[in-house]
């Protein structure tokens, strides 16, 4: 990540209304009417989504560079609350997963908010968008993409490959460090908070890097350190993620505290469940959806309007412990924000040839920033088993859309699983200077502590 000065600003135009549920247009252009990453730059018939300005382009003034985030909106209040009583009357802006919520859990609320398209990225990331509609394309069975080194690849999408690609090689940086706090919570609502230190380090779209610098087919290297609880602490995982990982599938090596010893983990994909949060989530269930994406059909659906997390700085106020987050079932509700946004709708379904535990995921992409923010999961019988959100905010000092936390509800257990927490931590992220040679199995011996 680094700093942007440079400020975007647009002009809008007076716009007819574009119905929500068309199709990506197979002769449309990246003119006036759309975002620089491809949105519908209008707002909605009725007033309830506005027109895209350009987002937050700066800092707000007294913000320290990967600091703790101010609430632009902290002065609202809702207009409005869905709860199981009235949901029949917002059914039609809302995915199953969330009317399951609503049913399953009377507490359980969802406080909509004024609408605001605070997206925005570095004006690198527009050019590149741009240079995309001309030189993106799919590799070979839809697995890789080809002709683009930064930039959202497909921002006319034309299938659903297309589109879930736009999620998977969304800009989210560049090279730094995060701390934060991943927890699976028991259906009473306790749970053991487990910490860790994670660096990101991007070859794709990392505007701080030459063409040179950048590692062939690689999207990015993750590197994860845990500092906490005792029995986890020490463990690290190394992954080298390849944009097309069926050329060459993810490699990924972890280091045991207890055998001190450096191994190849092969099971850091698909549908492999997450030890730190109990198998509630599975590998590619983290970002709501990343890796390969061959075992499944992707078929684009459309657009709709629908209430999804937006702005969620409250929930990520540094004021806040814990332990006034987590409920039994859910997010305590009196945190959450929802705003209606135009979304993307992706269907993936599992090709007769593979198996993995979901047989069906649904995915809804917010059009400003390609960001998977709510997915719908079912379970080999075709009924819906979990359901996930991601709660994101404008980085501003960056700038750009983040997913900070994610929740994966199963809906059968009633437990839930949160990834991202930062409240209690000191600071969001460190930007870091590395190289490849960084992030190679020899880094993680000489990282293993006991």
């Amino acid at each position: 990540m680094k700093q942007h000065k440079t400020i975007l600003l647009f002009t809008l135009f007076a716009l007819s209304f574009v119905s929500t549920l068309t199709l990506a247009r197979t002769d449309a252009r990246m003119d006036e009417s759309l975002t620089p990453i491809g949105a519908e730059r209008a707002g909605n018939a009725s007033g309830t989504i506005p027109a895209w300005d350009g987002g937050i382009a700066t800092a707000l003034p007294g913000h320290k560079l990967g600091g703790h985030y101010e609430d632009p909106y902290a002065n609202e209040n809702p207009l409005f609350t869905i709860t199981a009583a009235n949901l029949e009357q917002y059914k039609e802006n809302l995915s199953p997963g969330q009317i399951a919520l609503l049913k399953k859990f009377p507490d359980y609320r969802m406080p909509v908010y004024p609408t605001h398209r605070s997206a925005a990225y570095p004006m690198e990331v527009y050019d590149a968008t741009q240079q995309a509609v001309s030189n993106a394309s799919l590799a070979p069975g839809g697995n890789g993409v080809l002709g683009v080194a930064a930039g959202f690849p497909f921002p006319l999408p034309k299938n659903g490959s297309e589109a879930i690609w736009n999620h998977l090689m969304s800009y989210r940086g560049e090279t730094y460090a995060m701390n934060y706090v991943l927890a699976a919570i028991t259906r009473e609502g306790d749970f053991t908070p487990v910490r860790v230190e994670v660096e990101l380090d991007y070859s794709y779209g990392n505007l701080s890097k030459t063409d040179a610098q950048r590692e062939p087919n690689r999207l990015f290297n993750f590197l994860q350190s845990i500092t906490s609880p005792a029995r986890l602490a020490g463990g690290i995982t190394l992954a080298h993620e390849p944009v097309d990982q069926v050329m060459e599938t993810r490699t990924a090596w972890t280091y045991s505290p207890g055998q001190r010893r450096v191994r190849l983990a092969p099971e850091v994909s698909y549908d492999s469940p997450s030890a730190t949060v109990d198998g509630l989530r599975t590998m590619d269930d983290t970002y709501m959806f990343n890796g390969a994406i061959d075992r499944y059909n992707w078929k684009l659906a459309g657009k709709k309007e629908m209430y999804i997390p937006y702005n969620s700085y409250a929930l990520m106020n540094p004021k806040l412990k814990y332990t006034d987050l987590i409920r039994p079932g859910h997010l305590n509700p009196e945190y959450t924000r929802y705003e209606l946004h135009r979304v993307w709708v992706v269907e993936a379904t599992l090709k007769p040839e593979f198996r993995n535990i979901y047989s069906k995921r649904v995915f809804y992409l917010d059009e400003d920033s390609w960001t998977a923010m709510a997915a719908d999961k079912y379970d080999a019988r075709g009924e819906l088993w979990r359901y996930a959100e991601a709660y994101s905010i404008n980085m501003y000092d960056v700038p750009m859309l983040f997913d900070l936390v994610t929740m994966q509800y199963d809906l059968q257990s009633g437990r839930y699983a949160i990834g991202g927490l930062r409240n209690e931590e000191p600071w969001i992220w460190k930007p870091l200077r590395r190289s490849k040679g960084d992030y190679t199995p020899a880094r993680l011996r000489n990282m293993g502590t006991r």
